[in-house]
């Protein structure tokens, strides 16, 4: 299977561009959504997260508190290290399996965490989704009702925009411009991908 990850900063439009993908007929295989299936009621993960963090970090549902964990472990560097030894391998293992079998020409991997993860190495290629930080930070309060000053934080734990370009094989810029304009950029990068997953497939 050939394999497009997809990555991007904070309020860069991975998921908008990823879905208008989805809708040219390719399997996207989305890293957030596996991260919250991995922790879902009754899996092994969410047990241990449970006996070792306590039941603060449960919901009476039996659903993971996000933001109580999130509040654990985001000043507790150790804390951190132990919850991501437990989950990144899971979600990598999930992410392989899903790419594998995938049906479509080729698969569209979205890691938000891509370049901070160390992750390009799963896929052939890599597109970034590129946005300026005034932009980010206005659709990321915007969308999520945070500060200014709570999205900067969010953005500066992230990779910098010059690390994340210096990674990708192919951009597309998403600031506040022309969708047609995005839609075009798009549709061209898909039939590259076609071409390339085609003859990748032919060699084989």
């Amino acid at each position: 299977m050939y394999v497009v990850a997809i990555t991007g900063g904070i309020g860069s439009g991975k998921t908008t561009i990823a879905n208008q993908f989805a809708a040219l007929g390719i399997e996207v295989v989305d890293a957030d959504v596996i991260a919250r299936e991995v922790v879902e009621p009754g899996t092994p993960a969410l047990a241990a997260i449970a006996d070792h963090f306590g039941p603060d970090v449960i919901e009476p549902s039996g659903q993971l508190d996000r933001r109580a964990l999130r509040e654990r472990v985001f000043s507790d560097p150790q804390a951190k290290g132990w919850l991501n030894a437990l989950l990144h391998p899971l979600i990598r293992s999930e992410m392989l399996r899903q790419c594998a079998a995938a049906s479509s020409p080729y698969c569209l991997l979205v890691v938000p965490l891509l370049v901070e993860n160390k992750l390009t190495g799963l896929a052939n290629r890599v597109l970034v989704i590129d946005v300026d930080e005034a932009t980010q930070i206005e659709r990321t309060c915007r969308r999520d009702g945070v500060s200014a000053e709570q999205a900067k934080a969010i953005i500066a734990a992230q990779a910098s925009r010059v690390e994340r370009l210096a990674a990708a094989d192919d951009v597309i810029e998403n600031h506040n411009g022309s969708e047609m304009a995005i839609k075009t950029r798009i549709l061209a990068l898909h039939e590259t991908y076609l071409a390339i997953a085609s003859q990748q497939g032919r060699q084989v």
